[in-house]
C-alpha cells in the first residue's frame, strides 16, 4: 500500500487541473487517486487521469482521498467544501471569481475540516506582495494616488482578477480612513479611492500592477508570472502544509509563517 498523499483533483480537466494532476503524478510524495470534473467525456484524452479514475459526480466516489485540490469555477467549489466538511478532508481551494457571500460559505464550512484558500497560488503574491502593501500603502495614501491594473488572458471568466481584489483589500484594511473601490473608473478621481482596471488579451497569465501617483514622483510594485505551473506548484505547497494542521479551520499563505 502507497504511503503517497491520495490527492483528487477537482476541475481535472481544465487547464489549471492538468497542471496540477500531471505535477503531482510527477512528485516523489503524492498520487492522484481520481479527478473530478463536469467535462466528462475530457477524461479519456488525460493520460495521467485513466477514464475509470474521472468522476463526473461526487456520489460515484469509491474512496475517500487524503486531500482535495480544486482548481474550477465557484459552483463547484462550494459542493467540493460541502463534501470535504462531510468527510473531514483537508481541502485547497485554488478557484477564484467567488462573491463574498460564497466566501462566507467556504468559511462556515471550515468549521469542520482544514481549508486553503488564497485568490491566488503564488506564495510571493499572496504573502510577500500582499504584506508589502500592508506596509507602503499607509505611507503613501496620503500623497499619492493608488491604482491597481490587471492584465490576463482573453479566456478569464471574472474581472477583476481575485488577486487585484486581495490587492486592494489589503491595501483597505492598512489604511485610515479605508478607501472607496473604484470599477473602471469613468469619472474625475476623488480623494481616497483606489480604481481597479483589468486588461484581457492573449495568452496572459497575470500581470498584477499597483501604482502609486504622486505629485512629483510615481512608484509602483508589480508581480508577473510567466507561466501557470507557477500556480499549480503553489496548490501543492499549500496541500503539503495543511496535511500537517491538525485542527479544521481557514488558512491561507499568511498562515505559513
Amino acid at each position: 500500500m502507497s504511503d503517497k498523499l491520495k490527492v483528487m483533483v477537482s476541475g481535472c480537466n481544465g487547464k489549471m487541473g492538468r497542471y496540477v494532476t500531471e505535477l503531482i503524478d510527477q512528485s516523489e510524495d503524492m498520487e492522484v487517486l481520481c479527478g473530478y470534473d463536469k467535462v466528462a467525456r475530457e477524461f479519456q484524452n488525460f493520460p495521467v487521469i485513466e477514464a475509470d479514475k474521472g468522476l463526473s459526480e461526487l456520489e460515484d466516489l469509491e474512496l475517500i482521498p487524503d486531500m482535495i485540490i480544486d482548481f474550477s469555477v465557484p459552483e463547484c467549489s462550494l459542493n467540493i467544501v460541502e463534501f470535504a466538511a462531510k468527510h473531514s478532508i483537508p481541502a485547497v481551494i485554488a478557484t477564484t471569481g467567488f462573491t463574498e457571500g460564497q466566501k462566507e460559505i467556504i468559511k462556515a464550512y471550515s468549521a469542520d475540516t482544514r481549508i486553503f484558500m488564497s485568490s491566488n497560488m503564488s506564495y510571493v503574491i499572496a504573502h510577500v506582495f500582499v504584506n508589502l502593501l500592508r506596509q507602503i500603502a499607509p505611507e503613501l495614501a496620503d500623497d499619492f494616488d493608488i491604482e491597481v491594473s490587471e492584465a490576463h488572458h482573453n479566456g478569464k471568466k471574472d474581472a477583476p482578477s481575485g488577486t487585484a481584489e486581495m490587492l486592494v483589500d489589503a491595501m483597505k484594511e492598512a489604511i485610515h480612513p479605508a478607501p472607496e473601490k473604484v470599477y473602471g473608473r469613468k469619472d474625475k478621481r476623488k480623494a481616497n479611492e483606489i480604481g481597479i482596471a483589468s486588461l484581457r488579451g492573449g495568452n496572459v497569465v497575470g500581470i498584477h500592477t499597483v501604482h502609486f501617483f504622486g505629485e512629483n514622483e510615481s512608484f509602483e510594485l508589480t508581480h508577473t508570472a510567466f507561466s501557470r505551473k507557477l500556480f499549480a506548484e503553489g496548490a501543492l505547497t499549500a496541500a503539503r502544509f495543511l496535511i500537517n494542521q491538525e485542527s479544521p479551520g481557514l488558512y491561507n499563505f499568511d498562515s505559513m509563517n
